[in-house]
């Protein structure tokens, strides 16, 4: 039963994503700006973490060096606060349903700036590394199917129309094919500052090993810099309001159980299907499991995995 706890964990974290997905796709069909959603979302998680913060590290948290503050701040910014703002930008041009399939190729991403920075390793006579390598190439295929295809629409018996605000508006900006192929590439560019974000962080927990004190630091910059970007781009109160309605719901349900560690991807319930996108999603996922099947290999034993070339080869 031990051995099942990691996937129990994951597929409760998938539900609990699918619920954010939910709750984000009905704040912004009521109307809220992007920019002060991530600062809501941002604020939300530094005040449930700072009394965990207060009890768990604060009294054994080593003194944190102006460098590394400074480091945090810009890491902050890139990896979170334009992260999540720039992939808010990149809903508009597209649809919410490409928006979370282009999250599939984050990992891909990930490895290979890691792979650039020298801290992953790529060994093309391995089975992992081919593997590996296959995978950065199906995901980037599978990403560029999805920008420039789209395919006849899948119809469904049954159509459910969950949040049609913007039915309108999303109809209309798909119309042009510019916009679209721009907004994947939005994407994508949120997905590399999130990915980066992921890499150099492993850097400066090395110098200061205090994680949840380092997290709570990153959301309270990150609430200010949301801030900020918010007030220069939205200055109307009414849109600050939240009121007792799904906008409240999404910010508080959002910031507590995910708070900076992801975007606000969002399930596009009212648009129609691409045939072309399906495939293209499903590319990018094989690409996906392909990399970390690859991954997994290369931390197995040698002598298990030298049995399971014998094993093949007979």
């Amino acid at each position: 039963m031990k051995g099942n706890n990691p996937y129990l964990v994951v597929i409760l974290i998938q539900a609990i994503y699918a619920a954010m997905f939910l709750l984000s796709k009905a704040a912004f069909d009521h109307g809220m700006n992007n920019f002060i959603f991530v600062f809501y979302r941002q604020a939300i998680a530094t005040i449930f973490l700072t009394p965990f913060t207060f009890l768990f590290e604060w009294k054994t948290a080593p003194p944190m060096p102006f460098w590394t503050f400074c480091k945090i701040f810009f890491l902050s910014f890139f990896g979170i606060t334009l992260s999540l703002d720039v992939y808010g930008i990149g809903l508009i041009y597209t649809s919410a349903t490409l928006a979370a399939a282009t999250t599939n190729c984050l990992p891909a991403i990930t490895f290979f700036l890691a792979l650039l920075l020298r801290i992953e390793s790529l060994k093309i006579k391995t089975t992992s590394g081919i593997a590996k390598l296959i995978g950065i190439v199906a995901c980037l295929g599978g990403a560029a199917i999805l920008a420039f295809y789209k395919g006849p629409s899948l119809r469904f018996l049954s159509h459910f129309h969950l949040l049609d605000y913007h039915k309108g508006l999303q109809h209309q900006g798909h119309a042009q094919s510019g916009a679209w192929i721009k907004g994947c590439f939005i994407m994508l560019l949120s997905n590399t500052f999130f990915g980066l974000w992921l890499v150099l962080q492993a850097f400066i927990i090395k110098g200061y090993p205090s994680k949840l004190l380092f997290t709570t630091i990153q959301c309270f910059l990150s609430s200010i810099q949301s801030l900020v970007i918010a007030l220069a781009v939205e200055r109307d109160f009414e849109q600050w309001k939240l009121g007792w309605n799904v906008r409240l719901l999404a910010v508080i349900y959002c910031g507590e159980k995910v708070g900076f560690v992801y975007t606000e991807t969002t399930l596009d319930i009212n648009g129609m299907i691409g045939l072309i996108s399906v495939l293209g999603g499903l590319v990018l996922i094989l690409g996906l499991y392909s990399v970390l099947w690859g991954k997994n290999r290369e931390h197995m034993p040698k002598d298990t995995q030298d049995v399971e070339q014998q094993a093949s080869g007979k």
